[in-house]
């Protein structure tokens, strides 16, 4: 599927984006790091059967423009924000948060509760995860380290979302509440080669905790799914999404 992208000029500069689909409630796709808008396509057709939903790409992805500022997550969401404004697509929102997503989805529903119906974390990065790099091996740490040495070396890509996921991560800790709404998690169920299992087990900690982010929580095993289960099962995606979709309908229907 190909999707069609249109601009929208926002404060910070232009991004690219796409709306399909009619109904509610509200989707928004959250890009994981520097991930272009064509990663939602195995699942965009199906979800925008039943509802409206918003994807794009992030300053220095895609056609969107260059970052001009540093892009942590406050400056991610106010900026999702604003493009949602501008194009007219209303809260309240469904996110659905893919790694890096998972923490500007978290963050926002803590900045602006009332904006947001629910969320879907999809194999998502949980603030807890900087720590995972104390259990890497040398040579996975050295290896970062020179991604992140080249990064500095180009204007831009100082300004590259991956080197303020720390500063990310204290802004969510500074917000305690968070909204009662639904949450489901879906983990990929395949082991990564390159991970330790102590970083595994770690991780598959940190992802049962965003469960207590809600009372009204759901976690999903993409079992044959690695880090991107958009990709190899969409259909587990998919269906995550709409059941919380439903759930959200449910409860708006019950407040009526």
């Amino acid at each position: 599927m190909k999707i069609e992208k249109y601009k929208v000029e926002t404060p910070k500069g232009t991004l690219q984006y796409n709306i399909s689909g009619n109904g509610k409630p509200n989707i928004v796709l959250i890009n994981g790091g520097s991930g272009p808008i064509e990663g939602w396509m195995k699942i965009l057709p199906a979800i925008s059967e039943s509802s409206s939903v918003f994807s794009y790409n992030r300053f220095g992805v895609g056609g969107s423009d260059k970052p001009k500022e540093i892009q942590d997550g406050i400056t991610i969401v106010n900026t999702l924000r604003e493009a949602l404004t501008i194009v007219e697509f209303e809260p309240p929102f469904l996110l659905v948060g893919h790694s890096l997503g998972g923490l500007y989805a978290n963050l926002y529903a803590r900045l602006y509760p009332n904006e947001v119906a629910g969320i879907v974390f999809l194999e998502s990065s949980h603030p807890k995860d900087i720590n995972l790099n104390e259990y890497q091996g040398k040579a996975v740490k050295t290896i970062n380290k020179m991604f992140t040495m080249f990064d500095t070396l180009s204007s831009h890509k100082q300004f590259n979302e991956v080197n303020f996921v720390k500063k990310t991560v204290n802004q969510i800790h500074q917000i305690n509440t968070f909204p009662e709404i639904p949450v489901f998690v879906i983990t990929g169920g395949q082991k990564h080669r390159m991970m330790p299992e102590e970083v595994r087990k770690k991780r598959l900690e940190n992802q049962l905790e965003l469960l207590s982010l809600s009372r009204n929580s759901k976690h999903i095993v993409a079992e044959k799914s690695g880090h991107f289960p958009q990709l190899s099962e969409p259909a587990v995606v998919i269906d995550s999404i709409k059941d919380c979709a439903e759930e959200i309908n449910k409860t708006s229907h019950n407040l009526l």
